[in-house]
């Protein structure tokens, strides 16, 4: 049975510095609609290392790479970065409803594929919280208020199942849950004694990286005293701090 790791994003360093580019997508990625000026993009990363010549050609570049869209407003994240918004705001705020012991179930099914094409749906899917019980067999509690993509129907089988093994059990092989709540305990103490505001919005980037990782799991299904909940009351609370002095929001660049 395969024990299934955390996204990608988790597994790098748990405090990265970021670059100017990151700090651009942080502040975007965080804004609703994701458009600013760039005289209020410049404004608000000014306290935070980023000066105005880096911050240039940083948006010259993103612009060039297809990260941002040059508009007659300022910049806007692409069509393509507004899909992980999406899954970041999921992130924060999951929608879930209550879980009556179904497993949604997807059994990969086309064939013939490349090691990129099957390395693309296996992010796909890790992407959806499903995790891999063996190869090409994925499933996760059915407690989330999400539809599958139906773009999945031509290269899988969809369903729902009632694994025999004990639910529980069955999770804890499932998710490396006690390594994701050591992580974020370890995140909800950076971000209660950080206090530059660079170092701030420094964790609180790693806090959103380390959301997606999250399962989302039905309580029941969860070791105590599981911090997501936690570490979301905490990313919030930076969200409204940021909101009241006019500053950017971190959200996992």
């Amino acid at each position: 049975m395969r024990r299934n790791e955390a996204a990608p994003a988790s597994r790098e360093p748990l405090l990265r510095p970021l670059s100017a580019r990151s700090a651009v997508l942080s502040l975007l990625l965080g804004t609703h609609p994701p458009e600013l000026p760039a005289k209020d993009i410049a404004r608000l990363l000014d306290g935070f290392g980023v000066g105005g010549s880096t911050l240039r050609a940083a948006l010259s570049r993103m612009v060039a790479a297809g990260d941002l869209r040059r508009t007659d407003a300022g910049y806007r994240l692409s069509d393509r970065l507004l899909e992980r918004q999406r899954r970041q705001d999921e992130s924060v705020r999951p929608r879930t409803r209550s879980w009556d012991g179904d497993w949604e179930l997807v059994v990969v099914t086309a064939t013939g594929r490349g090691p990129a094409e099957r390395a693309d749906l296996r992010t796909r899917l890790a992407e959806l919280r499903l995790a891999e019980l063996r190869e090409g067999v994925w499933l996760r509690p059915a407690n989330l208020e999400r539809p599958l993509p139906t773009a999945l129907d031509a290269v899988a089988e969809r369903g729902t199942a009632r694994p025999g093994r004990p639910a529980g059990e069955l999770a804890a092989r499932l998710w490396p849950l006690d390594t994701w709540a050591g992580t974020a305990r370890t995140l909800l103490g950076h971000v209660g004694r950080d206090a530059r505001p660079a170092d701030r919005l420094t964790a609180f980037a790693a806090v959103v990286r380390h959301l997606l990782a999250d399962p989302v799991l039905p309580p029941a299904l969860l070791p105590a005293d599981w911090p997501g909940e936690a570490l979301r009351a905490a990313y919030a609370g930076y969200r409204r701090e940021m909101a009241g002095e006019g500053g950017p929001r971190a959200d996992g660049a």
